[in-house]
């Protein structure tokens, strides 16, 4: 599945899935499921689903702000900026070390590749290409 299906499919992912909130989404239950999996608005992988739910429920057994230094603990300490598109890397030994870790604490589908896009995505790491005018030199 394509990065930009899952983008253009976000909106109704925030809706079904009670805004990310985990707290709510730790709770969903076999009716909750059933609903999901009925909706063509997201992608219907029951397996994912589980593990989204299953996911929220360790998310809520965390103390604050334990995931949040958990996750940023694997930052890299320094990153080149990429020249092009093809220097951008698709995994990292620091995303590979934070999918091993979630997973160590049960965490599902939290792949190396997700992992990343997690880390461009929150500002562990700036892939804006040399030249790039949203590049953060």
């Amino acid at each position: 599945m394509s990065w930009i299906t899952i983008l253009r499919k976000r909106p109704r992912f925030r809706e079904v899935f009670a805004g990310f909130e985990p707290e709510i989404v730790a709770a969903f239950g076999d009716a909750e499921v059933d609903r999901l999996m009925a909706d063509a608005g997201i992608i219907r992988n029951r397996a994912k689903i589980l593990a989204t739910i299953g996911n929220a429920r360790l998310v809520t057994e965390m103390a604050p702000g334990e995931l949040e230094a958990f996750m940023w603990s694997f930052a890299p300490a320094s990153h080149r900026r990429p020249s092009s598109f093809a220097e951008v890397p698709a995994t990292t030994t620091e995303s590979d070390a934070m999918s091993k870790g979630l997973r160590a604490r049960g965490f599902r589908f939290v792949g190396s590749t997700t992992m990343y896009a997690l880390m461009q995505s929150s500002g562990m790491v700036d892939d804006h290409v040399v030249g790039c005018h949203r590049a953060d030199d």
